[in-house]
């Protein structure tokens, strides 16, 4: 089977800007240290060193593309001879978990199926149609929509009257602004359009809300496990995250409560309709618990509600998050509901969208695309009832064939099936799932495992089964996951090569 990643050439200038945002972050020798609680015991210490890192590696608390400390750095801090630490270096690159250029150092990697050579360069993400035998699960996104296409040309028939301004609309295109209030109406929260702030998907609409109300170096709470692009943009911008633990079956609402009491964060993101990546749905009580915890403590929730319509199961939906907490600010997406090409998000403010606010919006990106705000318009005015309610019954059957080939080739497997959203999170007691995920590669299968979604340690046994492709898909996907399993529990060897892997999203 041929490598589901694209070489990318490293010394080509075009790609060098791509380079620089892949290698993400530099791990100091002091970090890996403390992440490896010092040398690891045993011998031969180079081997032990060696195995230990690539944990780190597959478990994901070494960022993909993240520049390791120099040999003689990490030496000194382990207190370990530097022949010990080459060597272990040298067992990583010969494995593939280690890739060194020239000038950039050792750049932690995870190896992917074929014959790509090392450090020949960056690879890039592995797009369907690449190779019909891959099946790409590291996304819990769906495919786009019936009507898209048409929602485009539509667009673009309507955007010759907009031509003849400079094209900004830092707040929102009005209308769109006015479609998405009367959604949150419906929902019954009563807003206004003057409320909604239109941005690039609901990450950045996160990251703006969130530096509207505090300080690079303040704390912020964030559930653990949380989405990872989210944790990592909140850390990007100097944030220190406080774990708030998600349980498979939802969150222990007192626990949390007495975190934001004590701790007193400014602001805690949520994630309480189909949580992700657990899929749990939080209860209006539970909401009211964590609301009056909120008032208390004088915490601004920011809440995202990108997957809050893909209910898939009879259930009475809980009021949002701003019902029980007046003072939440809410963020959508058209990424999961839509399509993620889209790149469309919002954020629902308490009052009018302040200025706080939209000055972080001018310092960002300025706002968000005209065209893909003209097309969500149209789908948002389009009645797509009939379309929407096949889409559901179509994912309600991939999860359903996903849940009873994970009961029959994995009984040992432990997961809650939820009752909305697009993923199951799936336990494997006494597995590293990171190990699991990397042998699933070579069997065409990609997934992330728990360690993606962790704020600090942990989650080793878990991970993200999205249930986004067709039943049969989903249970082909999920024996290549039984047969990965059997990997690891026999002690295969991968016969795997450096490269980076696919975007999680």
């Amino acid at each position: 089977m041929p490598p589901p990643f694209r070489q990318l050439d490293c010394n080509s200038r075009a790609n060098r800007g791509r380079l620089a945002c892949m290698i993400t972050a530099t791990v100091s020798a002091a970090r890996l240290t403390a992440l490896l609680d010092g040398l690891p015991a045993g011998r031969p210490a180079y081997a032990r060193l060696a195995e230990a890192v690539r944990s780190l590696i597959v478990d994901g608390r070494i960022e993909l593309g993240a520049r390791l400390p120099s040999e003689r750095d990490l030496a000194e801090a382990l207190g370990a001879s530097r022949t010990t630490v080459t060597r272990a270096y040298d067992l990583l690159r010969e494995r593939g978990f280690l890739a060194s250029r020239r000038g950039s150092g050792s750049v932690a990697m995870l190896p992917v199926p074929g014959g790509a050579s090392p450090s020949a360069g960056i690879l890039r993400p592995y797009e369907e149609g690449d190779d019909e035998g891959i099946i790409d699960l590291t996304c819990a996104a769906l495919r786009a929509p019936v009507g898209i296409e048409d929602a485009y040309q539509t667009a673009l028939e309507v955007l010759p009257r907009y031509l003849a301004g400079a094209g900004y609309t830092t707040v929102g295109l009005p209308e769109l602004r006015a479609a998405l209030a009367e959604q949150y109406a419906a929902r019954g929260l009563a807003t206004n359009p003057d409320q909604i702030l239109i941005t690039s998907g609901a990450v950045i609409a996160t990251l703006l809300a969130v530096r509207s109300l505090v300080q690079p170096g303040q704390r912020v709470l964030i559930e653990d496990p949380t989405f990872p692009n989210t944790a990592a943009a909140l850390r990007s911008a100097g944030l220190r995250l406080t774990p708030a633990p998600v349980e498979p079956r939802g969150w222990d609402v007192d626990h949390v409560a007495s975190v934001i009491r004590r701790g007193r964060p400014s602001v805690a993101v949520l994630i309480p309709d189909f949580h992700n990546p657990t899929g749990a749905l939080m209860s209006d009580a539970d909401r009211h618990v964590l609301a009056e915890a909120m008032a208390s403590a004088s915490t601004t929730a920011v809440v995202d509600e990108t997957v809050c319509s893909i209910v898939l199961d009879p259930v009475a939906m809980p009021a949002p998050m701003g019902a029980h907490a007046p003072s939440a600010i809410s963020v959508g997406s058209s990424s999961k509901s839509h399509w993620g090409g889209l790149r469309t998000g919002w954020i629902r403010t308490p009052g009018p969208v302040g200025d706080a606010l939209i000055a972080q919006r001018v310092a960002g990106d300025g706002g968000a695309a005209l065209l893909e705000q003209l097309v969500l318009l149209h789908l948002l005015r389009t009645d797509r009832v009939d379309a929407d309610r096949g889409r559901l019954a179509d994912l309600r059957l991939a999860r359903d064939a996903a849940v009873a080939a994970l009961r029959d080739r994995l009984p040992d497997a432990r997961f809650v099936v939820p009752v909305g959203g697009l993923s199951l999170w799936v336990e494997l007691p006494g597995l590293s799932a990171g190990d699991v995920a990397l042998h699933a590669r070579e069997r065409g299968l990609l997934l992330a495992a728990g360690p993606w979604f962790a704020i600090g340690r942990g989650l080793g046994s878990f991970l993200r089964l999205p249930y986004v492709r067709p039943p049969a898909v989903m249970a082909d996907a999920v024996a290549r996951l039984a047969g990965a399993v059997e990997d690891v529990r026999r002690g295969a060897p991968t016969s795997a090569r450096p490269g980076l892997t696919p975007l999680v999203a």
